[in-house]
């Protein structure tokens, strides 16, 4: 059974069993997806680059350089997905995060970048851990974004090392997984943002708000959540609890801009109000997608609708 499956279970012992171990077992480990495009596909020059996690971790990654820019735009894809974008229309993808949604179309990233590139922004996109072609890590396991903290300052320290790229306005766009890990890089490391513009984090999420919809979705009672976080817990020594961003929400003061789909059939709009709040920044913004409960649609909104995010990167990156 897949982490969020759509089909409603009976309780009874057995399906109800399966219904909290496919969730727990979904959480824990990390699944890849392939890579199906590259930024060629846009008419973009791209370089395939490579370089270690803060833990020696090796990651994948596309550099796109805009030729007479002085701007850096860091690129950080969410949970199951990798820098290409999530083959959500080719099983077992497809049913990775349930039927029925809107979720199970391709969600490709590729358009994002010929959109930053366009608009004047080199574009540094790279795999995490486990994910995409980056290195197999931590026996594959997920971690409430403790281990993928340590690539997101790869990232950065990467950036830096390059002299070509050192001296740049750099700005972060971070969905997902990659808002969470990004804020709680943040809150560790806060030195290794200094520079850093703003930051665009649309779609956080935190785990058990995750766990609750998606025991909703299965018609189980949530009152199972605290049985799935025992049961994830013995399988990575990660508390879900801890991987929520409104704990590390306070730490972020650069200009910050979120968003998210208000009828998200996968997480309640409690959770990112509540990530939204907690955000430290004096300069912070957030809206809503309206008119679909497709999560997809959160990730597909800035190819569809870039003029809100480019004027927020215009504002503060010059």
């Amino acid at each position: 059974m897949s982490a969020v499956e759509a089909d409603a279970v009976t309780e009874t012992d057995d399906q109800l069993e399966a219904a909290l171990d496919g969730l727990a077992q979904g959480l824990a480990h990390a699944v890849r997806s392939p890579i199906l495009r590259t930024p060629a596909e846009c008419g973009l020059a791209f370089e395939d680059v490579s370089f270690p996690s803060t833990d020696g971790t090796p990651l994948e990654a596309w550099f796109i350089p805009c030729e007479g820019s002085e701007k850096l735009i860091v690129f950080e894809h969410p949970m199951m997905f990798n820098r290409y974008g999530f083959a959500a229309h080719v099983e077992p993808w497809r049913s990775a995060f349930g039927e029925g949604y809107g979720n199970d179309v391709e969600v490709s990233f590729i358009p994002n970048y010929r959109i930053l590139h366009d608009a004047g922004y080199n574009v540094l996109t790279f795999d995490f851990r486990n994910f995409g072609l980056s290195g197999a890590a931590n026996g594959g396991l997920m971690s409430g974004n403790r281990f993928e903290v340590r690539d997101v300052l790869g990232a950065l320290a990467y950036v830096r090392s390059r002299p070509e790229l050192a001296a740049m306005t750099v700005g972060i766009f971070a969905g997902c997984m990659g808002a969470n890990a990004t804020f709680r890089a943040i809150h560790t490391e806060p030195a290794a943002f200094e520079g850093v513009r703003c930051l665009v984090a649309p779609l956080l999420l935190s785990p058990m708000a995750f766990v609750e919809r998606a025991l909703e979705n299965l018609g189980v009672s949530t009152e199972h959540a605290g049985e799935v976080e025992r049961r994830t817990r013995l399988l990575t020594s990660c508390s879900l609890s801890e991987g929520s961003p409104v704990a590390w929400a306070p730490s972020v003061t650069m200009p910050t801009l979120t968003y998210g789909v208000r009828e998200d059939a996968l997480v309640a709009p409690d959770d990112l109000e509540a990530a939204y709040a907690a955000i430290g920044a004096d300069d912070k913004s957030m809206f809503w997608i309206e008119g679909t409960r497709a999560r997809w649609d959160g990730y597909l909104y800035f190819q569809r609708h870039p003029e809100t995010v480019l004027a927020r990167l215009a504002d503060h990156m010059g």
